[in-house]
């Protein structure tokens, strides 16, 4: 058992070769879509000052940012100055406030970078992961919102999911609904924050939890009857009728529903009225991606016209999506999804070495296989084949390219399959060839 000296700290992990082999092939199909729609990469720091970010996320969000203590005499004050970064979303803010005279009228951008949340660790969830955001700023346009569900249906094809669902619903659809079940106006923040956490605790646990946050017994009644129907957008809209601007929020759906239908997005986009992220700045259509057996989402997102504002000083329109890459890796483990191709090593030959005369050659060899456009590890010291070869085999290498004292008389290599063990003379000048055409 490990001890705690070795253990990384909670929450944390280490990747290794196979799982980071993992990681990036995912970070690459995702990256390759979102330029493929024209996005373009972007990174911040990893700490922020703590002024950013407080503030932005509610008041569940606001308790999970990882503080830094002030440096120096600071220290033992226990004060605070910096921040990691809780999101992508609000440094992206920042960026567009701070630099908004170099980026274009509408900045499109991707970014794939690590994020810390202080919370509970559990399945599928950490306290440092990669966050993959794609967002668009600068439009008011549904467009922007049914680019960013085909773009990220995409991805989820692109990786081999067949059987997830994009939730869309609307802040002010929320809102006109919490309305008309007669939710007091000074209780809808609170309520939303219980309605979130339907996938989580069940009907009754946020019918609990809407009385414990003051909601009359009446109106909780006709928010779970609400959210608990299979509610269209054609009776969300007739349920609303009395309040035009929420009736405006319909038709924004209605047109992102449209729009979509004719992208990738469509067998899998879906007006679900329940949907209720937390995240304060949230301004109008919301998203979110749900998967058959996970507790949780894959990835959410939406319309947050009024955060850049906050560190602008006008309304900025932005909307974006986030994948969660720690819950993708973990579904994708689980479902046997990656290709077979991942779990083989680096190298696809092992460049051995014979005796010491030999190891002048074996080096020189290995560099002309590499100019060749193979993967080749050299092994660094005399030893015997048999022990190299197993070193081979234990790493999943294909190919192991043998320069002993008679090859080298010869002008010939020795190349072993791996696979099924056969071996043959391939003249030297040939073998470059022969190995990356091997089937």
């Amino acid at each position: 058992m490990a001890s705690q000296q070795t253990r990384p700290a909670r929450g944390m992990r280490d990747f290794l070769p196979e799982e980071v082999r993992r990681r990036e092939y995912v970070i690459g199909v995702i990256a390759e879509v979102y330029r493929r729609y024209g996005f373009e990469p972007l990174e911040t720091p990893a700490l922020e000052n703590i002024e950013t970010l407080t503030g932005k996320y509610g008041e569940e969000g606001s308790k999970l940012i990882f503080k830094v203590l002030r440096r120096g005499e600071g220290e033992s004050s226990g004060e605070t100055d910096l921040a990691l970064r809780y999101d992508l979303t609000v440094p992206l803010a920042r960026v567009v406030a701070e630099h908004r005279g170099k980026l274009p009228a509408l900045f499109k951008r991707y970014q794939i970078q690590p994020v810390w949340r202080a919370d509970r660790p559990a399945r599928g969830r950490f306290r440092e992961f990669y966050q993959c955001d794609v967002d668009a700023i600068g439009s008011k346009s549904m467009v922007v919102e049914a680019e960013l569900c085909a773009a990220v249906s995409d991805v989820l094809v692109a990786l081999g999911f067949t059987d997830f669902v994009i939730k869309l619903n609307h802040r002010r659809v929320l809102t006109g609904l919490l309305q008309a079940a007669g939710v007091a106006a000074a209780l809808q923040g609170p309520a939303l924050i219980a309605i979130d956490k339907l996938d989580k605790i069940g009907r009754d646990g946020v019918g609990r939890e809407l009385a414990e946050r003051g909601v009359a017994e009446s109106a909780v009644t006709k928010l779970l009857e609400i959210f608990h129907s299979d509610l269209s957008i054609e009776r969300a809209r007739e349920s609303v009728a009395g309040l035009p601007d929420v009736v405006g929020a319909i038709e924004d759906l209605t047109q992102v529903l449209a729009l979509a239908s004719e992208t990738s997005a469509a067998p899998h986009l879906r007006f679900d009225p329940s949907l209720a992220r937390g995240l304060s700045y949230y301004t109008g259509a919301i998203m979110e991606i749900a998967v058959t057996d996970l507790a949780g989402s894959l990835g959410g997102g939406g319309r947050y016209d009024g955060l850049i504002g906050m560190f602008l000083g006008e309304e900025v329109p932005a909307c974006g999506f986030s994948l969660g890459l720690e819950r993708i890796l973990v579904v994708m483990g689980e479902r046997d999804m990656f290709p077979a191709s991942l779990r083989q090593t680096s190298a696809d030959v092992l460049m051995t070495v014979f005796d010491a005369q030999t190891v002048p050659e074996a080096v020189k060899l290995a560099a002309e296989l590499r100019r060749a456009g193979l993967r080749v590890e050299l092994y660094p010291q005399p030893d015997k084949l048999g022990k190299q070869m197993k070193y081979a085999a234990d790493k999943r290498i294909r190919f192991a390219a043998i320069l002993g004292t008679d090859e080298l008389a010869r002008g010939e290599v020795m190349v072993k399959n791996l696979a099924n063990g056969t071996q043959r003379s391939v003249p030297r000048e040939l073998v470059g060839a022969e190995l990356k055409h091997a089937d």
